[in-house]
């Protein structure tokens, strides 16, 4: 069930009466809840809510025993099975085939083989890298001593809350797990109703609109057919999917976060203008933030973090990066994306501390300065989103070749209404932060009849200039 769609709007209206109907009713209002996620998580393939089921079960009965183990062995043993179990279901339905491909490519090429491996054929379940780590992180936390295992019926809450199930953010237990304890003292009346407006409303803006029509306009016909597109046509279209990832993803997050608020949760933010970022490291501070403290907290520190050798460090770097690469996908394209943010990082990081053993700041801080580094670093991002998007390594390089060597060709998808849409929505982010609570301030002082006025409008232009029907969100593959 898409966002965008009547279905989800008919979906939502009622689980919003219902919500507050039994938000005394605490036990209630969970099943209720919990009916309704997995409603909506079967909507897209009721086959799929076994795997969420038994995620679940592997969670509830994981984190029971690793609080029950009597000793620091049976904890860890118990921790590790439940990471096994849950990231064996990851495994399974999004890397097998990847994995039996390329092992297969790779006999093939050595002469090695002459008939080829079976092939796993498992379609990924939409979602299940969001709730899965959600799921780790909840048995994790256990086993830290920094969260109490909870009845099995708020995990089971906690892990199809339908807001954040299909595409986050990556909601951790300490930041859902109380609130869902405290779910019958939730007051209606005190709903930030501009902030959760502003989200959902400005979230279906980026989505429906920008995101829709970069993509259709330039982003889709360059690199679907690469070879047919000049080097200025492949410069606008990286550009475009720069402004269409975020809008799509950012988009997807705000209206979860924005529906979580008006059933009177509060999930984390997950994105904070990430193109106006100075560094990689800064980037990916602002950039899907939630799995960038996920990967921090339960894989780059536990390696060993910046402790230890400058090797060491860039190791732990690397690793993380080549990992956080391969959860966004099952392909090279990813793993080499992946290894290229980590590279970057690694130089960023030498850089750093070479200036710092001079005597200098960190990162030098003159205006000039600050340009510059956004400017470098939005350009090594989006380097990056030209293997993410594209299909293959192959047509990523191809992409390459052509952006240095097609200066001279027709580029007819290069029109001013596309070069407006990208740098408006590249602009927005260097807006001060201000802005957007002034707006929910004055939203927030009109009457009701203005109030439902101002959402009628903002729904008119949303579905007049957006597209017929509403592509899946991009991350619903990830």
């Amino acid at each position: 069930m898409l966002f965008p769609t009547i279905d989800f709007a008919i979906f939502f209206g009622v689980v919003f009466v219902a919500n507050w109907l039994l938000a005394p009713f605490p036990r209630p209002w969970k099943l209720m809840m919990l009916g309704a996620s997995y409603v909506f998580y079967g909507w897209f393939d009721w086959r799929d809510l076994f795997l969420l089921l038994a995620s679940t079960v592997f969670t509830v009965a994981g984190g029971r025993a690793v609080a029950r183990a009597g000793t620091e062995r049976s904890r860890q043993v118990s921790l590790a099975l439940t990471v096994a179990a849950d990231l064996g279901l990851l495994a399974w339905f999004k890397y097998a085939q990847f994995f039996t491909v390329s092992v297969d490519n790779f006999l093939h090429h050595l002469g090695l083989h002459a008939n080829p491996l079976p092939i796993v054929e498992a379609v990924e379940p939409i979602g299940i890298s969001f709730f899965t780590f959600m799921a780790i992180s909840y048995v994790v936390d256990i086993y830290r001593r920094s969260l109490e295992p909870a009845s099995p019926l708020d995990v089971a809450v906690y892990l199809s809350f339908f807001p954040h199930l299909a595409a986050g953010p990556i909601v951790r237990g300490s930041e859902l797990l109380p609130q869902l304890a405290r779910s019958g003292h939730r007051d209606p009346r005190r709903i930030d109703l501009p902030l959760a407006a502003y989200l959902i409303f400005g979230g279906l803006f980026k989505k429906v609109v920008i995101s829709s029509y970069v993509a259709s306009a330039i982003v889709d016909p360059v690199f679907n057919s690469p070879s047919a597109h000049s080097a200025p046509e492949i410069l606008l279209a990286t550009y475009g999917y720069a402004v269409q990832i975020y809008a799509d993803f950012s988009g997807y997050t705000d209206i979860a976060i924005g529906c979580a608020l008006l059933l009177g949760f509060r999930f984390p933010q997950n994105f904070d203008a990430p193109y106006s970022a100075r560094s990689l490291q800064d980037f990916w501070r602002r950039w899907h933030i939630t799995l960038s403290l996920f990967l921090r907290d339960y894989l780059y520190v536990p390696l060993g973090g910046s402790r230890g050798s400058r090797a060491t460090l860039y190791r732990n770097l690397m690793v993380t990066m080549l990992l956080g690469g391969l959860w966004h996908g099952a392909g090279w394209t990813f793993i080499f994306w992946g290894g290229l943010h980590g590279a970057g990082q690694c130089v960023g990081h030498w850089r750093r501390s070479r200036r710092v053993a001079a005597g200098l700041a960190a990162q030098a801080s003159s205006p000039g300065a600050r340009a510059l580094q956004r400017l470098g670093t939005f350009h090594f991002v989006c380097l990056g989103w030209i293997f993410f998007r594209a299909g293959s390594l192959a047509i990523a390089f191809n992409l390459l070749r052509r952006l240095f060597t097609t200066w001279g060709e027709a580029a007819p998808l290069v029109r001013f209404p596309v070069i407006a849409a990208i740098v408006g929505a590249l602009a927005m982010q260097l807006l001060p932060r201000g802005g957007a609570r002034h707006l929910q301030d004055a939203f927030g002082r009109l009457g009701t009849t203005a109030k439902g006025a101002v959402l009628a409008v903002a729904m008119l232009v949303i579905t007049t200039l957006g597209p017929t029907g509403v592509a899946p969100y991009i991350y619903f593959r990830f």
